[in-house]
């Protein structure tokens, strides 16, 4: 039973908790449920959950909120659940820190797929001397060892999607990278979502190294091609 990862379930519709934690239990995931907003933070800090998996429309606080309360104090890996025509909170909620979304109804093997993606690359510490080095680009100073990011001298927490994407960035500087590499490394060979969510994840990015990030001058477009990360 050591091996098994505790998912944090925060959802209130029943039938939905019901089918998941037996579906998930099958799949070889602890399961803790919170069926509102407050026990969900509860849970959160008394079990450690390796994932949380969290509906936007929740009793007494919302998901969007919880999102950004766990992504203050955790780079857990994160999935939102939407309504099926509720784009628009898919959107924010990767904006307030979410990893990826999926939309109701959906299909238990799509779910426990983004799941494992998600938390396919979180960091096990450092794996070697040189995987403990720090990357340094330009102001930019990322520390694979610490799981740290200092952007001009002042330390910036980044959830682990886009801790990996900017690592990603940073280790091929003055790269153009395209938008499959950059989904690949990231999110995985296996990814079933769309490239919206990378652009959302690039937007934030910007959000923190830019100093004017409507016009970015460090994380670049490359129109037809992808992104770069000017080196200088």
């Amino acid at each position: 039973m050591d091996d098994l990862h505790t998912v944090l379930l925060v959802e209130d519709e029943e039938s939905y908790v019901d089918a998941l934690s037996i579906g998930l239990k099958r799949e070889r995931f602890r399961v803790i449920v919170a069926r509102d907003g407050e026990q969900a933070m509860s849970l959160f800090a008394s079990t450690a959950p390796d994932i949380v998996l969290l509906d936007v429309m929740l009793p007494r606080k919302s998901g969007l909120d919880i999102c950004r309360e766990i992504r203050a104090i955790s780079s857990v890996p994160i999935i939102m659940v939407t309504a099926k025509t509720a784009e628009i909170d898919a959107v924010v909620g990767l904006e307030v820190g979410a990893d990826d979304y999926i939309a109701k109804p959906y299909r238990l093997r799509e779910l426990v797929a983004r799941m494992r993606a998600v938390m396919r690359r979180v960091p096990a510490a450092a794996e070697s001397d040189d995987d403990a080095e720090a990357i340094v680009v330009a102001e930019i100073r990322l520390d694979r060892a610490s799981h740290e990011v200092f952007i001009r001298e002042e330390r910036v927490a980044l959830p682990l999607k886009e801790f990996e994407l900017l690592e990603y960035f940073m280790e091929n500087a003055g790269r153009v990278l395209t938008r499959d590499q950059l989904i690949n490394r990231v999110w995985g060979l296996h990814y079933v979502g769309d490239t919206k969510t990378l652009d959302v994840h690039v937007k934030r990015l910007r959000a923190r190294i830019e100093t004017s990030p409507h016009n970015p001058r460090r994380l670049i477009t490359i129109r037809g091609l992808g992104y770069k990360l000017e080196a200088r």
